[in-house]
């Protein structure tokens, strides 16, 4: 059985739809001579002449004009197979949950993307405790979750990945040993804020929460003003413009691990064709970041 590759019979309609081998290429976006070569391996396949040499321009033979209304069956029915095999999408909302606004500043770009290739799409974006939108992404209330937790690897995340934690202040800000440290957290919603108590919980050093911010934007100016200390994602550190304060006389803080979880409604493939590309773009702002830092600091 003699298996005819579509790509062949989609030359041979081109060139009699064009009439000219030339045009036909151009339309393909290959060369004249592959469109020969095409055209010729065709022939050899079906052991028939499709082209009639002795008339002028592009002539079927009696044979060729048959192939030609059979291709463009075969054609038509392998367009159709594809298209139903692609997501058409009905107006859609696609809801995402985003643990804190480590992710949130990079996926608008994303999203317009998103849009152009899906237009029934609209987004739907919020921020919360992740225990909150875990809650929400099992209850079909979520499609998608980019989160964060300080404990346990989330094990039904399609991606996930650590980020290690820094230190962060204005380097005017000097700690007072006899003192308690002057902390700069989000409050006992927070991840962060939870990773650094238990830190200094386990170092036994005295705390003080000196302000509670209730966005990363307040948290930012709270350090920067020299209010007290705070401990964020190496990658949000350096986002905001804060030097890791590597010589902190405070202890190290555990990771903590980001996860990007899918719910059970909406269009799957869509999801996870978003989720896959929520982690490359965040893969790709952590390696701008390490060049940007690289470069500041040459060898």
């Amino acid at each position: 059985m003699i298996n005819i590759p579509t790509e062949l019979l989609r030359t041979l309609v081109a060139v009699v739809d064009f009439r000219s081998f030339t045009k036909a290429a151009q339309s393909l976006g290959v060369t004249q001579p592959a469109v020969s070569a095409q055209i010729k391996r065709l022939q050899i396949l079906l052991e028939s002449e499709l082209f009639d040499k002795s008339a002028p321009g592009v002539s079927l033979t009696p044979s060729g004009r048959l192939v030609v209304n059979f291709a463009r069956r075969m054609l038509s029915i392998n367009d159709q197979i594809v298209e139903i095999s692609v997501p058409k999408l009905s107006a859609q909302s696609v809801r995402i949950g985003v643990s804190g606004d480590f992710a949130a500043p990079l996926l608008p770009p994303l999203l317009a993307e998103f849009k152009q290739r899906y237009p029934a799409l609209r987004f739907s974006v919020r921020g919360e405790h992740f225990d909150i939108m875990s809650r929400d992404l099992r209850q079909g209330d979520l499609d998608l979750l980019i989160g964060l937790s300080e404990g346990d690897v989330m094990t039904d995340a399609r991606h996930q990945w650590a980020e290690p934690m820094v230190w962060v202040r204005n380097p005017s800000l000097q700690l007072d040993h006899d003192s308690p440290v002057p902390l700069v957290t989000f409050g006992e919603i927070c991840a962060y804020h939870r990773l650094a108590l238990r830190a200094l919980n386990r170092a036994e050093r005295p705390y003080e929460i000196v302000f509670v911010g209730a966005s990363e934007a307040s948290i930012f100016a709270a350090v920067s003003s020299g209010l007290g200390v705070s401990v964020m994602p190496s990658r949000l550190a350096k986002r905001a413009g804060f030097e890791s304060w590597e010589d902190a006389p405070l202890p190290p803080v555990n990771d903590v691990y980001f996860g990007i979880c899918l719910g059970e409604n909406g269009e799957r493939i869509v999801l996870e064709e978003l989720a896959d590309a929520v982690r490359d773009l965040l893969y790709a702002d952590a390696s701008s970041q390490v060049a940007k830092a690289l470069s500041s600091n040459p060898a």
